[in-house]
């Protein structure tokens, strides 16, 4: 196939103007055009009376030589081939590899574990998809947390009660394994070729089955409510896991993707000589507004067949501390996402059709070791612990979330507050700079009306900021070497977000997946 970039299109054009646009690029009648295919597709809203798409597409012609031939220009190439290639060989494990956590990184894992014939077992902490739904409507509606069953830890990661994102600045062709996964487990297949690709919670629940649906038929075995407590090593190599219930699993080969929220284990690695470091991350509030102001700010009055609007915003502090927009959700939810009991933890969300009432994203500041107060390679976890106890108190249990308009926020008018908060299970009026240090108060006040004026009532007076946002990356990172396993037991390969080396859902999965290959490597025969 032929392959052209920067094809314009309307938003309303439809796929006969499409080749239409692509024969003529080609310098071919339409009639010309065999197939054509979306590759990417890019949304041009810079100016507001000219929004149309950007595409790269790849089109199937008879004679394709010959029209390559006569026709120039550096956007027209012949399609590369994006397959996945397996690794070649045939590897034995003396015991079946462990994955530990069935998130993103240790799903994909698993997933290609099991592609390679090696049938590992999968132990997460959590539930499967639907004992975590019951357990979340329960705290969502009610305040009763379980803490081994959550928005954190179960089926999917805490990715599956999120939007679903799937956008990456890693460039690892991987990534494209990942996405044809989902689609083949339900995902839309818009996904393969949009810039901004999403699924949404409601979608992803079902996606995510299907994959550990996949992974049992090739030889899998997935375990849920299997929390490991302790790691076997003897002589520096890993030889197994024990589960909090004493049973011992034997293996050499143990992915550790545990996510960023598996504090307890955490801990663990620490007490028993793991090499840990301290990490930067960032940690802030959400932030709401009503999502028609976004798509007006973002697009103008135009055309109601575009997409809801996002944004993603950076600011750098006077003092040189960054202040950015991180997980924006159009039409979505600002959700509790706590996994410890009396600690507050919040997240955003949204469904496929992101048919919410307000946006909401995280509004985060940078948070360095040097701020952590500690030396301890824990420190950034405990300084991250420190803000949420502050928060559940601030809000007066039962996981009422603090909230405070912006206008208050920056010592401004209360007046006109007609952003209603999306929390459940409640929400209380708080002075949020009692929450956080003053570096943190500080960058945000600075930030919020500069960002106002980039992207129009985003600094409005009643907009909602609700406390804490802590958990957008992993505040630890677990060493490993260039073999990917830990130098403090070999065949011990962290993995992921919780282990400090991604950061998403589709990084993750590709650490995931990368993991697997090394296993497959180290055990050909």
């Amino acid at each position: 196939m032929i392959r052209i970039t920067d094809l314009k299109l309307p938003v309303n054009g439809g796929e006969e103007q499409l080749k239409k646009r692509a024969a003529r690029a080609l310098g071919i009648p339409f009639e010309g055009v065999i197939n054509i295919k979306i590759f990417r597709r890019s949304l041009d809203a810079r100016k507001k009376d000219q929004i149309h798409y950007v595409l790269v597409v790849d089109v199937e012609v008879a004679n394709e030589k010959k029209v390559l031939a006569k026709v120039t220009g550096k956007n027209i190439s012949v399609t590369p081939d994006l397959s996945y290639v397996f690794p070649q060989g045939k590897a034995e494990c003396i015991n079946r590899p462990v994955v530990v956590g069935f998130g993103p990184g240790g799903m994909f894992a698993a997933l290609l574990l099991a592609e390679m014939g090696l049938k590992p077992i999968i132990l997460e902490r959590g539930g499967d998809v639907e004992s975590r739904k019951k357990a979340i409507s329960l705290f969502w509606e009610e305040g009763k947390l379980n803490s081994e069953n959550n928005v954190q830890f179960g089926e999917g990661g805490a990715g599956t009660f999120s939007d679903g994102k799937l956008t990456t600045r890693i460039k690892d062709p991987r990534c494209r394994k990942v996405l044809e996964e989902f689609v083949a487990a339900g995902a839309p297949e818009d996904i393969l070729y949009d810039a901004k690709p999403h699924i949404g919670t409601d979608l992803l629940q079902s996606v995510v089955q299907r994959i550990r649906e996949k992974i049992l038929s090739l030889g899998g075995e997935v375990r849920f409510f299997a929390k490991v407590s302790d790691i076997l090593v003897e002589g520096g190599q890993v030889e197994g896991v024990v589960l909090s219930d004493g049973e011992t699993i034997q293996s050499n080969d143990v992915v550790l993707a545990i996510g960023h929220s598996a504090r307890d284990t955490f801990e663990m690695l620490y007490e028993k000589g793991a090499m840990l470091e301290q990490k930067p991350f960032a940690m802030g509030v959400r932030i709401e507004h009503p999502q028609r102001m976004i798509d007006t700010a973002q697009y103008g009055e135009g055309d109601k067949e575009l997409p809801p609007a996002d944004y993603r915003l950076t600011y750098t502090t006077k003092k040189g501390r960054g202040v950015y927009t991180f997980c924006m959700c159009p039409g979505g939810y600002v959700v509790a996402a706590a996994s410890e009991e009396g600690r507050l933890a919040i997240n955003g969300m949204s469904e496929h059709a992101r048919d919410g009432e307000n946006a909401n994203s995280a509004l985060l500041v940078q948070v360095f070791p040097k701020d952590f107060g500690s030396d301890h390679p824990l420190g950034g976890m405990y300084f991250q612990r420190d803000l949420e106890e502050k928060a559940f108190a601030l809000g007066g249990g039962n996981y009422t979330a603090p909230i405070q308009r912006v206008g208050a926020f920056l010592g401004k008018s209360k007046e006109g507050s007609t952003v209603s908060p999306s929390y459940r299970p409640n929400t209380k009026e708080c002075n949020l700079a009692e929450i956080f240090p003053d570096f943190m108060t500080e960058a945000m006040k600075e930030a919020i009306p500069e960002m106002g004026k980039r992207l129009k009532g985003f600094d409005r007076e009643d907009a909602v900021l609700t406390a804490v946002e802590s958990r957008s990356s992993s505040p630890v990172r677990i060493l490993r070497g260039d073999d990917g396993t830990s130098p403090w037991a070999k065949g011990l390969y962290p993995t992921g977000e919780g282990a400090g080396y991604a950061g998403g859902i589709i990084s993750a999965a590709v650490d995931g997946i990368l993991a697997a290959e090394k296993i497959f490597s180290k055990n050909l025969v």
